[in-house]
């Protein structure tokens, strides 16, 4: 599992999210999916993704005397370990959140920015509810979001399924417990 530092480096997060449900690509197919990234950018951050085993290799070929390398997201190492999570520092959490945060408008910004952008229409949600749990309730829930996105992401792509991203911010609310 990898550091919350490796994860949410802006362009290593954007290039995971490009990564997440769809077929394996290649560097030149993230260069054309994220073309505001410079191309040593690129190829320097999937090298630290696939080093750090995040990113594995799925096909190899020779393309014009250079290997061209397919890539996709192990599932199970683009998480923060419970341990490493743990071990972080309430500045790491603030810098992690804020990295977190910024990504997640920035992907905003470029929804709202792309040509024929229908929030209401495309379905665009994001709305906060609160919920009384006990730590064993609270466990469960995070099994059950997890499983309900989990068992999603297998579909494949179709001309009628749309690529939706789903993110999920909890905090506990303590000012509510006083």
């Amino acid at each position: 599992m990898a550091s919350a530092d490796l994860l949410l480096h802006p362009v290593r997060a954007r290039i995971l999210k490009t990564l997440f449900g769809s077929d394996p690509l290649t560097t030149a197919q993230l260069r054309e999916r994220l073309p505001d990234i410079p191309p040593a950018t690129m190829y320097r951050h999937v090298a630290v993704l696939a080093e750090a085993g995040v990113l594995e290799v799925v096909e190899e070929k020779r393309v014009r005397g250079t290997v061209e390398r397919s890539y996709r997201v192990r599932q199970d190492q683009a998480v923060v370990d419970p341990e490493a999570r743990e071990a972080m520092s309430l500045e790491d959490h603030r810098r992690a959140f804020t990295a977190f945060s910024a990504s997640l408008m920035a992907d905003f910004e470029r929804y709202l920015s792309s040509d024929g952008a229908k929030p209401a229409e495309d379905g665009v949600a994001y709305r906060q509810g609160a919920v009384w749990l006990t730590p064993e309730e609270y466990a469960e829930l995070i099994e059950e979001l997890t499983a309900v996105v989990v068992a999603r992401t297998g579909n494949e792509p179709t001309p009628d399924r749309v690529r939706h991203v789903v993110s999920l911010v909890v905090v506990p609310d303590a000012a509510a417990e006083a």
